[in-house]
């Protein structure tokens, strides 16, 4: 299955281990990838994008990787904002295992869960992610309506979306869908026909 990476917590591809190099938060690294994760061969382009357009992470509190594969966003929030405390989240149990091996080379800690284990009443001071787009929209949909609510009052989420997979209409989804609950979403910019949205909490905004 060509995409199992973004349904399966066990994949059943071939492992296929290899080593990439990567820059990451102006750092050279040599990490490791598996087959059965998002994009083994390369940083994808989408993460470069999101990643050269974000500010740096708070400098405390919890911050999440949504989505993390083997771990560039995670390991760039770290780098960036040594103090933070870095969750990084996968249904993708090799994807997991990859990405707190990475940050172990990187020499930084992260905390990689699957999203049932992350504490229910955590809140976020950002939440960075390229989404997985091709799960469809009924499943992207509900993923972001499980975590966006959790940005603290102020926070932003920063989301990368190619233009062609829907990042306008995306955008346009998320201004209805969380309109009632405070939040806001702009189009922080373009790149390399990609979408960097914003999405920011209200100051008043206290999830259930």
């Amino acid at each position: 299955m060509a995409d199992e990476h973004y349904f399966s917590a066990q994949p059943s591809s071939e492992e296929r281990p290899r080593t990439i190099r990567v820059t990451l938060a102006g750092k050279d690294l040599e990490l490791r990838t598996q087959g059965g994760v998002f994009s083994p061969e390369r940083l994808d382009s989408g993460t470069a994008v999101l990643l050269s357009r974000v500010p740096a992470p708070p400098t405390a509190g919890a911050v999440l990787d949504l989505g993390c594969g083997w771990g560039p966003i995670a390991i760039a929030m770290k780098l960036r904002s040594p103090q933070a405390d870095v969750w990084a989240v996968d249904v993708n149990e090799r994807a997991l295992a990859l990405a707190a091996d990475n940050a172990r080379i990187a020499g930084i800690s992260i905390k990689s869960a699957s999203p049932q284990d992350i504490p229910d009443d955590l809140r976020f001071a950002t939440i960075w992610s390229n989404p997985p787009i091709r799960i469809g929209k009924p499943a992207l949909h509900a993923l972001l309506e499980q975590w966006l609510p959790r940005l603290e009052p102020g926070a932003s989420a920063w989301l990368v979306v190619a233009k062609q997979l829907g990042g306008d209409s995306l955008q346009d989804w998320i201004a209805e869908r969380f309109a009632a609950d405070g939040l806001t979403v702009r189009r922080a910019a373009t790149d390399r026909g990609y979408r960097v949205l914003e999405v920011r909490s209200g100051p008043g905004h206290s999830p259930e």
